[in-house]
């Protein structure tokens, strides 16, 4: 399976209820996902499900990627901050025909998780970060990073 692992786009710092679950993507945040949503399309990235953290930011950056990609996201409460690679392994584990998945979250989980699916890389996730994990099997361990894209290297793919 190719799992690609999208930390969310540059959010607002506090949303107007002052809740942590209901930050949104700033402007410039949006633009920016746009753009690197075009480094996706550019690269040939196809999915067969997009799957969600439920805050708000995690959810407009995957509907960005979803409406360039042509996938439809899907929200799983699982991927709330606070989710771990066991949690991740059996999200996938329901879905045994999907070949190319990709997971829009938050750190310190993607990095966690990039850690315990590869055997031990250390990563930083910045916003808007891509990174590519090659899993022949659902296993912790198991994996290896293909590649680790910046926001900023996802952006000029995307000119």
């Amino acid at each position: 399976m190719d799992l690609y692992l999208l930390r969310h786009a540059i959010a607002a710092e506090r949303s107007s209820d002052g809740s942590d679950a209901m930050r949104a993507l700033t402007p410039d945040g949006i633009e920016k996902m746009r753009s690197g949503a075009r480094g996706m399309q550019r690269l040939g990235i196809r999915l067969d499900r997009l799957l969600t953290s439920p805050l708000v930011r995690a959810r407009e950056t995957a509907a960005i990627v979803g409406a360039a990609l042509e996938v439809a996201p899907e929200t799983s409460g699982a991927l709330a901050p606070g989710c771990t690679v066991d949690t991740l392994l059996g999200l996938l584990a329901q879905m045994p025909r999907a070949e190319s998945v990709m997971v829009v979250g938050h750190e310190p989980d993607l990095s966690s998780m990039i850690a315990d699916l590869t055997g031990g890389s250390r990563v930083v996730m910045k916003k808007g970060g891509l990174a590519l994990v090659d899993l022949p099997s659902l296993d912790a361990g198991a994996g290896s990073l293909d590649w680790l894209l910046t926001p900023r290297v996802l952006r000029m793919l995307g000119k």
